[in-house]
């Protein structure tokens, strides 16, 4: 990619995490990346509108009631023609149709790197947001298909984990515990 592409790229990153978003953000800048680094759903639509970027880096996880997966759309309202990358470290089968659906054009787990997030950015890293899908003949664990299984109600009460809980039949803080774990390898 080329210097002039990568600095035309207006990128807005959303992400609870302050120490990734600011470590990912500087080396973003140092490949000649405009960006602005926002922490909350409302500041990230308050800078989409004001600030018009090109790309957008969306947590799928935000520390607060709203998932990134129901940011999407007001992202899209706020600036027309933007290019949504989902990142998350909980990345799923469901998560990943539900974010496309919605309107990602990429999804990518965390730990990322910044060469393949700037290659998701240029549309170039499709192959790269590929998640982990099982090889043919080999069957998934429980224990995966139970993440699955969570990570697709999730998705359909558009992340609000109270009512993702009640549609499993589970605590809310059994479910939040579930969530805080690492997915499952198969």
């Amino acid at each position: 990619m080329s210097a002039t592409t990568t600095r035309a790229m207006r990128v807005l990153l959303v992400d609870d995490d302050a120490t990734f978003a600011d470590i990912l953000a500087r080396a973003l800048r140092r490949r000649g990346l405009e960006v602005v680094v926002v922490h909350t759903p409302d500041a990230a639509i308050e800078r989409a509108t004001a600030w018009a970027p090109t790309h957008a880096l969306l947590d799928l996880n935000l520390n607060c009631e709203t998932s990134g997966l129901a940011l999407i759309a007001p992202l899209l309202d706020a600036a027309p023609g933007l290019r949504i990358t989902v990142l998350t470290g909980y990345a799923s089968i469901a998560t990943t149709v539900a974010a496309i659906q919605r309107g990602a054009a990429d999804y990518l787990a965390k730990p990322v790197d910044a060469p393949a997030v700037i290659a998701a950015l240029s549309g170039h890293g499709d192959d790269a947001a590929e998640p982990a899908v099982e090889a043919p003949g080999q069957r998934m664990s429980l224990k995966r298909l139970e993440w699955e299984h969570i990570q697709r109600v999730l998705a359909e009460h558009d992340g609000n984990i109270s009512e993702a809980a009640r549609s499993l039949g589970l605590h809310r803080r059994t479910l939040q515990r579930k969530l805080d774990k690492r997915p499952v390898k198969f």
